[in-house]
């Protein structure tokens, strides 16, 4: 299984209802998906005080590989992954990810 964790430093000028919709339509798109096994998503409460610069973010869980790759290279996920570098402090530099094989 392979984990992919976005976390997001959003501008803060940004209404909360602009973010959550569109992770709303993205966990639409990629549970569509083959191979997809959940989408969840929502604020960065940073309990433990260590990225206070990363205020929202998303997890996706894949089978395999192959599936991040479908994902990863559709037109949907990159129109939608454009629009959510919009919605970032210095676009695409506000977005870190990690993948997580497990």
């Amino acid at each position: 299984m392979i984990i992919h964790c976005v976390f997001c430093d959003l501008r803060h000028d940004i209404p909360t209802d602009a973010f959550m919709g569109l992770m709303t339509t993205l966990a639409q798109f990629s549970l569509s998906l083959d191979g997809v096994k959940s989408f969840e998503y929502g604020p960065n409460h940073d309990f433990e005080q260590k990225s206070p610069h990363h205020n929202a973010g998303f997890v996706v869980k894949f089978h395999d590989k192959t599936a991040l790759d479908t994902y990863a290279h559709h037109p949907t996920h990159q129109k939608l992954g454009a629009e959510l570098c919009t919605l970032c402090n210095r676009g695409a530099d506000g977005i870190i990810v990690y993948d997580l094989a497990t």
